[in-house]
């Protein structure tokens, strides 16, 4: 799960948040996320630790000796930088739910977007948008494939869910499509 290190101006982003902690819990699935007790991290820990779920946190060294670590998660692993967090998150994730937050949440989502897009995972990622605030986001993908630099299929790795259940039943049900952004056209030519 990747998602803000803050609330954010709209409370509807925390009340989101929590309900898809309880969603987690409910669903017997386990939270991997970036080990944050603060923002939407929080708040999607809290709630899925008390709805009896088992909570995954990986944490950069630069941000646990800030003390920022979830002190009642059951599992924190330090890792040396944010790459390595990402790294370990794919690893021990099935499949990604955004929820909404800054710069570091789009990058987080993006990357592994395009890890998936270059073949480097086979896992779903689904934005929970109930109030459209990832539209823009979905806006400029849709760009990006009118101007010939995405493909449809790899525009739709990513996914949108209006609730916390649906985007747990939209990574359940998930199956990749089977295109490589490297795969051959028909002159032999690398397509993009």
């Amino acid at each position: 799960m990747f998602c803000g290190a803050s609330r954010g101006a709209d409370p509807a982003h925390a009340a989101l948040a929590a309900k898809l902690g309880a969603a987690l819990g409910v669903a017997g699935v386990d939270l991997v996320y970036g080990g944050g007790h603060a923002g939407l991290m929080g708040v999607v820990a809290d709630a899925a630790l008390d709805a009896g779920a088992e909570v995954f946190g990986v944490i950069p060294e630069a941000l646990q000796a800030r003390e920022l670590s979830h002190p009642r998660i059951q599992h924190l692993e330090v890792v040396p930088d944010m790459h390595s967090r990402k790294a370990r998150m794919n690893a021990l994730s099935d499949g990604f739910i955004v929820l909404p937050g800054g710069i570091g949440t789009l990058e987080e989502a993006v990357e592994i977007q395009s890890w998936s897009q270059l073949g480097f995972h086979r896992k779903g990622i689904v934005y929970l948008d109930e109030d459209g605030f990832w539209d823009p986001f979905f806006t400029l993908t849709q760009t990006m494939v009118d101007g010939g630099f995405l493909r449809p299929a790899h525009r739709d790795i990513a996914l949108r869910a209006d609730t916390p259940e649906q985007a747990i039943e939209m990574l359940r049900n998930w199956q990749p499509s089977g295109e490589s952004r490297w795969s051959e056209g028909p002159q032999g030519e690398a397509k993009a």
